[in-house]
C-alpha cells in the first residue's frame, strides 16, 4: 500500500493523498445515504451505511485511503455521556462532567464492548476495499476529547476546561487518565477490525500554551500511540494536533507521522521534524474552491517536500460546500504532478 509505505518513509511511485471529512457533506451520494438513515449518530451506528459512506471516497475520488466514518464523541457516549447533535450548533453533553464523581460513573471497558459497531464498520470497510487502498481508524486526542465532555458543548474560551487545569489540574489528570486508557483499548480493537493505520486527532491543541499542551495533551497522545507501537509496529501511528506551529520545538516521541495543520508553515515542520516522522498536510482547505488555487498550493507543497517522505492532504477537513470536480481535480492533480 503506497499509503503505508509513505507512513514509515519508503520510497513511493508518488505522494498518496487523501483528506480528513474526506466521507462527508460535500459528496451527494453522501447525503443520499444520510438522508435515508436519518441523523449523524444514527449513520455512526448503522455499520453497513457507515462503511459505504468511508469507501465513497476511494470509488469517486481515487484517494489512497480511506478513513472509516465515525466521531470522536463515540467514545464518551458509550462511555455513559448523554450526546446529542443540535443542527447548527454540533454535539451537545446536556450534563457535562464536573467533579470526580462524574467520571467515577463512566465505564472504560463497558464503552469499548458497546463500541462495536465502529469495528463492524471497519471489518465491512476493509473486506470491500480494494487491496492497494489503506484504511485509517482514529480517536479524538484525550485532550480534545475532555473539552467536550467538560464544556458540554464546543467552546471559543474553553473557560470551564480551563478553569479546571488552573484551578484543579489532578482532576483534569484524572479523565485524561481515564480516557486515555479507553481511547488505547479502543484503537487496539480497531486495529484488530481491520485498520491498517491510525490517527489521533487533536483538533483543539492550539487553545493550551505550550507548557499546559505538553502536560495536558502531548503526554497523553504519546502514551496511547506508545501503547499500540509496542503492540502492533506494522501499523502507522499519526499524530494530528492542530495550530501548534510554535511548539513544534518540542514535538518528540514514538509515533510515525506527523500531520501538519494550514496555519504551520510545512517549510518549517520539514526543517524541524522530517528527518524523524513522515510529514502530512497541509493545503489550506479553502483552496478547494478554486482550481487556479488549488494547483498553485499543491505546486507549493511538493516542491517544499520534496526529497522527503510526504503525505498529501489538506490543513483540516474539507469543507461541505467544495463541488465535487474539484476535489477529483485535487486528488488527481497530487497524483499526477508527483509521479513526474
Amino acid at each position: 500500500m503506497i499509503f503505508i509505505d509513505a507512513c514509515f518513509k519508503r520510497q513511493t511511485p508518488y505522494t498518496p493523498v487523501w483528506m480528513m471529512r474526506q466521507a462527508g457533506r460535500y459528496l451527494p451520494e453522501y447525503m443520499a445515504v444520510r438522508t435515508r438513515v436519518g441523523d449523524f449518530l444514527s449513520l455512526c451506528k448503522d455499520y453497513k451505511s457507515a462503511a459505504k459512506v468511508s469507501l465513497q471516497p476511494v470509488e469517486i475520488l481515487g484517494v489512497d485511503a480511506a478513513i472509516i466514518f465515525s466521531d470522536i464523541l463515540v467514545v464518551p457516549l458509550e462511555m455513559g455521556m448523554s450526546l446529542r447533535f443540535e443542527r447548527g450548533e454540533g454535539p451537545v453533553f446536556d450534563e457535562p462532567l464536573t467533579n470526580l464523581e462524574d467520571l467515577n460513573a463512566l465505564d472504560s471497558e463497558k464503552a469499548v464492548k458497546k463500541l462495536s459497531y465502529v469495528y463492524d464498520a471497519l471489518a465491512l470497510t476493509r473486506e470491500k476495499l480494494s487491496q492497494d487502498k489503506a484504511l485509517i481508524g482514529f480517536c479524538g486526542s484525550p485532550w480534545t476529547i475532555a473539552t467536550y465532555m467538560i464544556e458540554g458543548r464546543g467552546s471559543k474560551s474553553y473557560a470551564k476546561c480551563k478553569k479546571m487545569l488552573y484551578q484543579d489540574p489532578k482532576l483534569l489528570h484524572k479523565i485524561l487518565a481515564k480516557l486515555t486508557h479507553t481511547l488505547k483499548l479502543y484503537l487496539e480493537a480497531q486495529i484488530k477490525a481491520g485498520a491498517n493505520a491510525v490517527q489521533i486527532f487533536d483538533s483543539w491543541a492550539s487553545a493550551l500554551e505550550k507548557e499546559a499542551f505538553f502536560e495536558f495533551s502531548f503526554k497523553y497522545m504519546l502514551e496511547i500511540s506508545h501503547f499500540i507501537k509496542q503492540k502492533y509496529p506494522q501499523i502507522p501511528m499519526i499524530l494530528f494536533p492542530k495550530g501548534i506551529s510554535g511548539y513544534l520545538d518540542g514535538i518528540n516521541g514514538d509515533f510515525d507521522v506527523f500531520g501538519v495543520s494550514w496555519d504551520t508553515p510545512l517549510s518549517l515542520a520539514r526543517e524541524l521534524l522530517s528527518d524523524r516522522y513522515a510529514l502530512q498536510g497541509n493545503l489550506e482547505p479553502c483552496r478547494l474552491y478554486d482550481k487556479n488555487a488549488i494547483k498553485s498550493g499543491v505546486e507549493s507543497i511538493l516542491r517544499t517536500m520534496k526529497g522527503v517522505a510526504h503525505i498529501f492532504n489538506l490543513g483540516h477537513g474539507i469543507m461541505p460546500d467544495i463541488p465535487v470536480e474539484n476535489a477529483k481535480f485535487f486528488v488527481r492533480l497530487v497524483q499526477e504532478s508527483s509521479a513526474r
